[in-house]
Protein backbone atom coordinates (compact mmCIF):
# COMPACT_ATOMS: atom_id res chain seq x y z
CA UNK A 1 0.00 0.00 0.00
CA UNK A 2 1.18 3.42 -1.09
CA UNK A 3 1.28 6.75 0.81
CA UNK A 4 0.08 9.92 -0.94
CA UNK A 5 2.75 12.05 0.62
CA UNK A 6 5.06 9.41 -1.86
CA UNK A 7 2.95 9.95 -4.01
CA UNK A 8 3.42 13.38 -3.22
CA UNK A 9 7.27 13.09 -3.47
CA UNK A 10 7.19 11.82 -6.88
CA UNK A 11 5.41 14.64 -8.21
CA UNK A 12 8.26 16.88 -6.68
CA UNK A 13 10.76 14.83 -8.46
CA UNK A 14 8.64 14.99 -11.83
CA UNK A 15 8.66 19.03 -11.65
CA UNK A 16 12.55 18.72 -10.65
CA UNK A 17 13.50 16.36 -13.08
CA UNK A 18 11.41 18.12 -16.23
CA UNK A 19 9.65 14.53 -16.77
CA UNK A 20 6.09 15.09 -16.77
CA UNK A 21 5.28 11.95 -19.35
CA UNK A 22 4.09 10.16 -15.65
CA UNK A 23 2.54 13.15 -13.91
CA UNK A 24 -1.09 12.29 -15.15
CA UNK A 25 -0.98 9.09 -13.65
CA UNK A 26 0.51 10.19 -10.11
CA UNK A 27 -2.29 12.71 -10.27
CA UNK A 28 -4.78 9.70 -11.13
CA UNK A 29 -2.99 7.59 -7.84
CA UNK A 30 -3.41 11.03 -5.82
CA UNK A 31 -6.91 11.42 -5.90
CA UNK A 32 -7.65 7.45 -5.27
CA UNK A 33 -5.51 7.90 -2.08
CA UNK A 34 -7.74 11.19 -1.38
CA UNK A 35 -11.15 9.74 -2.04
CA UNK A 36 -10.26 6.69 -0.21
CA UNK A 37 -8.96 9.49 3.10
CA UNK A 38 -12.20 10.86 2.59
CA UNK A 39 -14.39 7.81 2.80
CA UNK A 40 -12.40 6.25 6.06
CA UNK A 41 -13.36 9.68 7.70
CA UNK A 42 -17.01 9.30 6.58
CA UNK A 43 -16.81 5.65 7.86
CA UNK A 44 -15.65 6.72 11.18
CA UNK A 45 -18.00 9.38 11.78
CA UNK A 46 -21.03 7.35 10.80
CA UNK A 47 -19.56 4.44 13.31
CA UNK A 48 -18.99 7.22 16.21
CA UNK A 49 -22.60 8.94 15.06
CA UNK A 50 -23.96 5.06 15.37
CA UNK A 51 -22.38 4.23 18.70
CA UNK A 52 -23.85 7.09 20.33
CA UNK A 53 -27.10 6.14 18.90
CA UNK A 54 -26.72 3.02 20.64
CA UNK A 55 -25.66 3.86 23.84
CA UNK A 56 -28.91 6.33 24.23
CA UNK A 57 -30.98 3.64 22.87
CA UNK A 58 -29.40 1.48 25.85
CA UNK A 59 -30.19 3.94 28.57
CA UNK A 60 -33.75 4.79 27.32
CA UNK A 61 -34.15 0.52 27.21
CA UNK A 62 -32.85 0.28 30.63
CA UNK A 63 -35.30 3.04 32.08
CA UNK A 64 -38.40 1.45 30.36
CA UNK A 65 -37.43 -2.09 31.64
CA UNK A 66 -37.12 -0.38 35.30
CA UNK A 67 -40.76 1.68 34.80
CA UNK A 68 -41.78 -2.10 33.31
CA UNK A 69 -40.64 -3.36 36.97
CA UNK A 70 -42.01 -0.70 38.91
CA UNK A 71 -45.70 -1.44 37.28
CA UNK A 72 -45.32 -5.47 37.19
CA UNK A 73 -45.21 -4.88 41.16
Amino acid sequence: MRFICSVFEEMRVCQKTHNYSYLESLIEEAQILANRMESSLEDQHFLKNLNNKIKKAKKKLKKLEEELEKHED
